[in-house]
């Protein structure tokens, strides 16, 4: 029987802690992250074509039988991770994810490394190294990303078929070839292993099925084999094991340090509804494109996995219930307590431990009292807690006369559509990545879900809204600035709700962006009835792209896009429409939305003069300040006439204070630049600094994406839908994917003259890594852009007081 001399005898537990090798694992491998490196090089030395593989979704069976011995890559959460660090910061990828690239960066074997989308970390990672490789900062190695797709759409099967087509002509490429091997004695094994694990009288234990699991996933096939069947020889004579059954489900575990532990305190897992768990018994379906083959659990509505879960509890006799949450995993996080509600309502003895936050030992005790239902409905208002403003005020001065007028159209705007909500027509609010032109030729209102978050923030509502949050069992600290829409939808203040608050929608849309996400917008849909439509986010995974897309995509988007993303989108736009035209009753009017898209163009190409003159103007004639909300508030109400012409009246605006020679700061030192999203509660923040340093900010993303990322034009024939597909497919690569949003933002840096630029906690740090190899000085501030008030605002003032006096005033000093 071949044991891997290679694997350690220590474990390193899901929640950080080492655990010594558990009598009954003798047979079984270590399954942790140094295990897996050893293996690799083992392997390697004895001649087996070894592929990492990132991705709990990836084709093993497909790899092993081109020939390949995959081998999973684990994070490793304790390492210490200095090269990740510099090359993506610690906002953009949290510390598994950080860990992730560490090993990748590290690593000189030379091994093709395959990636898939199996979570929001992975795509960011593929891009990392992506420009990593462009740039020469790692070792060359053949990098493959496959954008595997879950949502259960003929749409999303078709595009996995390309994409597997491309992995096979990939693993070609590297010398593959069929071997002929077979899954089926392997899932037969596990099965087995399975059927010992849940019987009444179990013999097999939790912890020993994951590494069952994990290690078909690192060993190569004949190995395995032969070390399950010793396993299961071996266990078939034991004497059955004893403990509480218990089902475990939650965050993915990728070791068996926390199953080990709970097997110490007396519990049996009968059940393992984690991502690297049970769901990857499941054999592989008889066509390998479909979108439900491994489909992650943050995919799948909570209440539907509740039941789930909750039936194989009865089914399996088991008394407790255990969600672990990790501490970097915000989807689960979103779904914990309405699931351990459901559980607990059934007579499911459940708790949820959160992964380096709570104690093991306090698991299941009769004292710890149960989370509170959610408040009842009532007309009665509700308690809230006002933020202190601050004293030197948060309201900026507009120096826009075109400007002035967007709030009073605004709130006229926002009225009307309460009015016709409330006597019955359809609503819906989508995300600020959603395509939503399609709703305006529908003729359905709507609301971009990040503008009502600027609102609720503007109007010191985040706070009351984050405790909303909390009194209905979600979390108010992840993606909360996303999750203002959904705690609007308990909001009974009439007082306090910002403009009268936020009608009940009848559909909310999204774009996978994240892992909480779907979260999210399926509880948003669950709480208020809405019809929830989920668009795919598909990423481009060739190495080689073009990093000038701000002059290709206007015109050429079809050259410079993949048709397979193309497809897709336009296949979901078609899929959506009907949906709405069966539940409103609307009818999509193609001649509409055509002219709808054509004024967007127009919309963008005024925003486009605008950027630019503002860019060439010295000095500048308006801040931020006012071009922010310039540019948003029209662009919600892109497609409309008013937008248009707001845009148009913009631009003559800042036209005609060029020629009279009138600027924002006649004193103007130094040009800023801003990173991320708006201050929207404190928008008098970017004017403080003017009259003490002379200091402007000049750019954001909002009016440069305005004229850079939106427009796309559909003469010569082209499909206008297919055009729409185009604008949202990239949507937000401009702004965080490596690759794109570092070349970027240095062109607008430098046809802007910036002298140094200030970003917010979550602002790319590719983004950041490029502007100062271009010598821009940058400031990142611990800082989000919703919240100020829970910051220490004199603290950070200093900083950048400090900073305008220091590198910005350096830097300006040497461009001038």
């Amino acid at each position: 029987m071949p044991v891997p001399g290679a694997f350690s005898s220590q474990r390193e537990s899901s929640d950080g802690s080492e655990n010594a090798g558990k009598k009954g694992h003798s047979l079984l491998p270590d399954i942790g992250a140094g295990a897996a490196d050893a293996l690799a090089s083992r392997l390697r030395a004895e001649r087996h074509r070894v592929i990492r593989v990132l991705g709990q979704d990836a084709p093993y069976d497909l790899l092993r039988a081109s020939g390949f011995t995959p081998v999973r890559l684990v994070a490793r959460p304790e390492m210490e991770t200095p090269r990740a660090d510099a090359l993506v910061g610690t906002a953009t990828l949290p510390k598994r994810g950080r860990s992730l690239l560490e090993q990748i960066v590290r690593d000189d074997s030379g091994d093709p490394l395959l990636i898939t989308h199996a979570d929001s970390e992975l795509p960011q990672i593929f891009a990392a190294l992506r420009a990593l490789l462009a740039e020469g900062e790692m070792a060359p190695r053949p990098v493959h990303f496959l954008d595997f797709l879950h949502l259960p759409r003929t749409s999303s099967r078709d595009y996995n078929a390309k994409r597997l087509a491309r992995l096979e002509a990939w693993l070609a490429q590297l010398g593959g070839a069929p071997t002929g091997e077979q899954a089926e004695c392997a899932q037969a094994l596990l099965a087995e292993a399975r059927a010992l694990r849940e019987a009444a009288a179990p013999q097999v234990s939790g912890s020993e099925l994951l590494r069952l699991i994990a290690s078909a996933h690192m060993l190569p096939g004949a190995e395995w084999r032969a070390m399950a069947e010793a396993f299961l020889a071996e266990a078939r004579s034991r004497a059955p094991q004893a403990g509480e059954r218990l089902v475990l489900f939650g965050s993915p575990c990728l070791d068996a340090g926390l199953h080990d532990r709970l097997a110490d305190r007396g519990f049996h897992i009968v059940a393992d509804e984690q991502d690297w768990g049970d769901p990857l018994l499941a054999p592989p379906p008889a066509d390998p494109a479909d979108p439900v083959y491994r489909r992650p659990a943050f995919l799948t509505s909570a209440r539907d996995r509740a039941a789930a879960i909750l039936a194989r509890a009865r089914s399996l006799g088991a008394t407790h219930a255990l969600c672990v949450t990790g501490q970097e995993d915000e989807a689960a996080a979103w779904d914990a307590e309405i699931q351990l509600r459901v559980l607990r309502e059934a007579g499911i003895v459940a708790d949820r431990h959160r992964i380096g936050r709570d104690d093991l030992d306090r698991l299941f005790a009769p004292a710890d009292p149960a989370p509170q239902a959610p408040p009842a409905r009532s007309g009665a208002p509700q308690a809230a807690r006002k933020p202190a403003a601050r004293a030197d005020g948060q309201r900026s001065r507009k120096a826009l006369q075109s400007v002035a007028a967007f709030g009073s159209y605004q709130r006229d705007w926002f009225a009307g559509v309460r009015q016709d909500v409330a006597a019955g027509a359809p609503f819906a609010v989508v995300n600020a990545n959603s395509p939503q032109e399609m709703l305006r030729a529908l003729g359905i209102p709507f609301v971009v879900n990040q503008w009502w978050a600027s609102i609720a923030a503007a109007k010191q509502q985040s706070p009351r809204y984050f405790d909303l949050l909390r009194a209905h069992g979600y979390p108010a600290d992840v993606e909360a600035y996303s999750a203002q829409g959904l705690a609007a939808a308990f909001d009974e203040d009439a007082e306090q709700a910002p403009w009268g608050g936020l009608p009940r929608p009848d559909f909310v849309q999204a774009v996978l962006g994240t892992d909480a996400t779907p979260r999210i917008y399926d509880h948003w849909a669950q709480e208020t009835g809405a019809d929830l439509f989920l668009f795919e986010r598909t990423v481009d995974p060739r190495l080689d792209i073009n990093a000038d897309w701000w002059d290709r995509l206007p015109d050429h988007w079809d050259e410079e896009l993949e048709a397979e993303r193309l497809d897709l989108m336009t296949a979901e736009l078609r899929a959506a429409i009907a949906a709405m035209e069966e539940k409103s009753g609307r009818r999509f009017d193609a001649e509409a939305f055509a002219r709808i898209m054509d004024m967007v163009n127009e919309q963008e190409e005024y925003y486009l003069k605008t950027r630019d003159l503002i860019a060439r103007s010295t000095p500048v004639p308006v801040g931020i300040a006012d071009t922010m909300p310039a540019t948003m508030v029209p662009q919600w109400h892109r497609g409309t006439r008013w937008a248009r012409d707001a845009a148009k009246a913009f631009y003559k605006e800042v036209k005609a204070r060029v020629e009279a020679g009138e600027a924002a700061c006649p004193d103007e030192r130094l040009r800023l630049m801003w990173i991320g999203r708006g201050m929207w509660s404190d928008m008098g923040f970017y004017q403080r600094w003017q009259e003490s340093h002379g200091a402007v900010f000049i750019w954001s993303m909002y009016l440069s994406l305005a004229a850079d990322g939106y427009i796309r034009r559909f003469d010569g024939g082209r499909d206008p839908l297919r055009a729409l597909a185009a604008r949202f497919i990239t949507m937000g690569d401009e702004l965080r994917m490596p690759t794109w949003a570092g070349a970027w933002h240095v062109r607008e840096a430098h046809t802007h003259g910036i002298d140094a630029a200030i970003a917010l906690s979550d602002a790319d740090p590719f983004v950041l890594r490029a502007l100062e190899r271009a010598g821009i000085p940058v400031l990142a501030l611990d800082l989000d852009n919703y919240n100020r008030e829970a910051s220490d605002a004199e603290a950070i003032d200093r900083q950048i007081r400090a900073f305008l006096e220091g590198p910005a005033s350096d830097h300006a000093a040497r461009r001038r």
